[in-house]
């Protein structure tokens, strides 16, 4: 017996059923926002069942057993109340895309992006369209979270504009950016952030051992190319096709400007508004190069997370996409006053009322499930479990891979992941005489490749809003059965390419070693 797609062509074998389930289940979940709503009132009931129990797990970060907080006593709620309103302006994700996203509007609605666009693909053959994509995603880490709101919606809007599906470009993107977070050409600032974390658990065993931040830089680098090479050919072969039979995009119902050939005048503006960007980009990062800065941290950084230009990355974008849709919206007459700048950042605005709703209930769900410390709990015990099978040394790092994985679907956070089950996973493999740096080599395909299929990871509803601009009706199903053939092939050709520097001995980056 067959299964039909929407469009009532075959469906394409076993994987393309299975995917057509997982979509057909999870589009039948609640809104986003009201599915965190009720993970929030399952975390509280969670919680208060589990917080008489006494567990031996020992809490890392403490040194004392965990214990699962009451989030339903008369304490908790009340601090529940009044910081709700604090807890949702704090959410991280949520300054980062509406700061970012208002520079963006502005550049878009003058019409300075869609020119840029067509500039671009007259330079980018088409069969490289893919790969330059995810590429460009993957390089977007060294900008902490830019990709999210500028890589990941362009790829769309540029699939769409070359007649290619746009949740295909939205999907390429979304795995280079986030199911591709620990590859990455150019050092970044999670590198220092996780050798920080590794360093003081393998000084559990050895109080001297020292950590260099680029202990994986080389493996991620060269990470680059097999995932590159395997997020195209799933894009272009299996998940772009199933998007033309199953998930039709009405051309004409989508806000988008048409891409007819630029103007002579539209050209002259894009030059000078490039120029301009071109000009304020140099001259700030002029900025940086004196040793005294105060664009450095205190220990004279520029990619540390503390560093006030990482910080500044956000406002950045605001301001490089600020300037020249100015610029090119006076010049071409799209902008005739300041009140036409101002509606086109309402504009943008206004595409971002989902997510708003949806970033107040997921912050509320993360702050709970924080509070309770059932995330604590799961981390530590199944890195606790892993640790019990006593399993040869190469089944023991593909098991932490597979483990990282799992605990991602709670914990979304890649530092407080690695603080959790670091202390007891990098001193019992330095037991089995594997080094710190290969342990966190695991650790990093582990988070990477899942990223990209839990609906908790906070950007996550994000890319579904994206998704809606194209075809009405997507949910967290559709997007899961997208992306979910990404994670398992991310999952499998990391494990391998690790093993394959592993058993070959190549260098996982400076000053790192296989062995302890």
């Amino acid at each position: 017996m067959t299964t039909k797609t929407e469009s009532g062509d075959n469906a394409p074998g076993l994987l393309g059923r299975a995917l057509d389930s997982i979509e057909r289940i999870g589009n039948k979940l609640p809104d986003p926002a009201m599915l965190f709503l009720i993970l929030m009132f399952a975390v509280w009931v969670i919680s208060a069942l589990l917080s008489g129990v006494s567990f031996d797990a020992i809490d890392p970060r403490t040194d004392s057993p965990i214990v699962i907080n009451n989030l339903l006593s008369a304490t908790a709620l009340t601090e529940f109340l009044t910081s709700m309103v604090k807890t949702f302006t704090a959410f991280a994700p949520l300054g980062v895309v509406l700061v970012a996203m208002l520079g963006v509007g502005i550049a878009e609605q003058s019409g300075f992006i869609n020119t840029a666009l067509k500039q671009m693909l007259k330079v980018t053959p088409a069969k490289l369209l893919t790969p330059a994509v995810v590429v460009v995603g993957i390089i977007s880490h060294t900008a902490t979270d830019a990709g999210y709101v500028v890589v990941i919606p362009l790829a769309g809007v540029i699939f769409f504009t070359v007649g290619r599906h746009p949740l295909a470009g939205i999907a390429a993107a979304f795995a280079g950016v986030s199911g591709g977070f620990c590859a990455n050409f150019i050092p970044s600032g999670i590198d220092p952030l996780l050798q920080s974390f590794t360093q003081s658990a393998a000084q559990i065993v050895d109080p001297d051992i020292q950590i260099n931040p680029l202990n994986n830089w080389f493996f991620a680098a060269s990470s680059c190319i097999p995932i590159t090479l395997v997020i195209w050919y799933l894009t272009d072969k299996i998940l772009e096709p199933r998007l033309n039979k199953t998930h039709k995009v009405e051309r004409d119902q989508v806000d988008l400007p048409a891409m007819e050939e630029a103007t002579p005048k539209e050209m002259r503006a894009f030059s000078v508004a490039s120029l301009v960007m071109f000009v304020a980009i140099i001259g700030f990062f002029s900025l940086t190069i004196p040793e005294t800065s105060t664009l450095r941290d205190e220990h004279g950084s520029l990619t540390s997370f503390g560093a006030p230009l990482m910080q500044s990355i956000v406002p950045l974008i605001f301001i490089f996409f600020m300037l020249p849709g100015v610029v090119y919206g006076y010049m071409t007459g799209s902008f005739k006053s300041s009140a036409d700048i101002v509606q086109a950042m309402s504009k943008s605005m206004s595409g971002m009322s989902h997510y708003i709703v949806m970033a107040f209930f997921c912050a509320q769900f993360v702050a709970a499930f924080s509070a309770s410390n059932l995330g604590a709990l799961i981390a530590v015990e199944g890195a606790g479990g892993l640790k019990a099978l006593n399993l040869p040394a190469e089944v023991t790092v593909v098991g932490m891979i597979i483990l990282v994985g799992f605990v991602n679907l709670f914990v979304g956070s890649s530092s407080a992941k690695w603080a959790l089950i670091g202390p007891v996973l990098v001193p019992m493999l330095m037991q089995l005489n594997i080094s710190p740096d290969l342990s966190q080599a695991a650790y990093r395909i582990g988070d990477s490749s899942s990223n990209i299929i839990t609906p908790l990871m906070p950007y996550f509803p994000l890319v579904v809003v994206y998704c809606q601009r194209y075809v009405k009706g997507i949910g967290i199903g559709t997007l899961i059965s997208m992306m979910l053939p990404f994670s398992l092939a991310l999952l499998s050709i990391w494990s391998t390419w690790l093993l394959i520097y592993w058993s070959i001995g190549l260098p996982l980056g400076l000053g790192a070693s296989y062995t302890y």
